[in-house]
């Protein structure tokens, strides 16, 4: 399906791999576009576990489409940003996993939006840049407030200042991303995390888009307090007691050195 000019969605069972399709531009962001991958994730469509976000061309995307700025005023600036903050709360805080490909040019707006999945699986062609300091004009997608919890308050600064353009393999040792696989692999590898996270219980999936989060940033007597109570909800749900009867049973595979083999993370 088609959710706007520049985004399409393809729901392989109870995997969406959602695509931004604006090679020709290296997949730069628009007002449309953004407001489509908000409301797709505001409102997947029903048996969709999880979403891979993915890209045409050889660009994840190489930021906001600038010809949005050039005339507005402060106050319109300010809901321009306001106005991505909300589409990319709805892929962070949203109800289902999001894993993301990403590859060449992740730049300005498109790391921001690389920053609201939750699993970034990066191919070598992969680079990370905020160039709004050599354009006049600073973050507005969230990127002064997720990527510092990646990367450090200094790190950012330095991307910020100079331009600096950090590739995929620093970037993976950063923690930008959390799986470095071989060019051209990327869709596969996102898709096959997706189907295994797409069979946990949805209630588990949930807590950990939704609590672990909030945990990281409570002092740590209210962070276990608040653990406790989503350790009782997550367990009580029936897929948990499958689950766990499943594996109590010798049904389910056991963790093993093997479960992420073919993927540096």
């Amino acid at each position: 399906m088609r959710l706007s000019a520049h985004v399409t969605a393809d729901v392989r069972g109870p995997v969406a791999v959602v695509t931004l399709d604006r090679p020709e531009k290296r997949n730069a962001l628009d007002m449309d576009t953004v407001q489509a991958l908000g409301a797709f994730f505001r409102d997947p469509p029903a048996g969709v576990a999880v979403a891979v976000i993915a890209s045409s061309g050889e660009h994840f995307s190489a930021g906001l489409d600038l010809s949005e700025l050039t005339e507005t005023s402060v106050f319109e600036g300010v809901l321009h940003s306001r106005s991505w903050h909300a589409p990319f709360n709805d892929i962070q805080l949203g109800t289902i996993p999001v894993v993301s490909v990403l590859r060449g040019a992740v730049i300005g707006g498109g790391l921001e939006l690389a920053l609201s999945t939750h699993i970034r699986v990066a191919e070598p062609s992969a680079f990370y840049a905020l160039p709004e300091g050599s354009r006049g004009i600073f973050v507005g997608g969230g990127a002064s407030v997720r990527l510092p919890r990646l990367i450090g308050v200094h790190r950012m600064t330095d991307m910020m200042l100079t331009g600096r353009v950090i590739d995929a393999s620093t970037g993976q040792q950063l923690g930008i991303s959390q799986y470095l696989v071989d060019e051209g692999a990327g869709l596969d590898r996102a898709i096959e995390l997706a189907t295994r996270i797409s069979q946990n219980s949805p209630v588990t999936n949930y807590a950990v888009l939704q609590a672990l989060p909030r945990i990281a940033e409570m002092g740590p007597q209210e962070g276990l307090f608040v653990e406790s109570l989503m350790a009782a909800v997550s367990q009580g749900s029936d897929e948990a007691k499958s689950l766990l009867e499943e594996f109590l049973a010798g049904r389910a595979a056991k963790v093993s050195a093997s479960t992420n083999r073919g993927a540096t993370s």
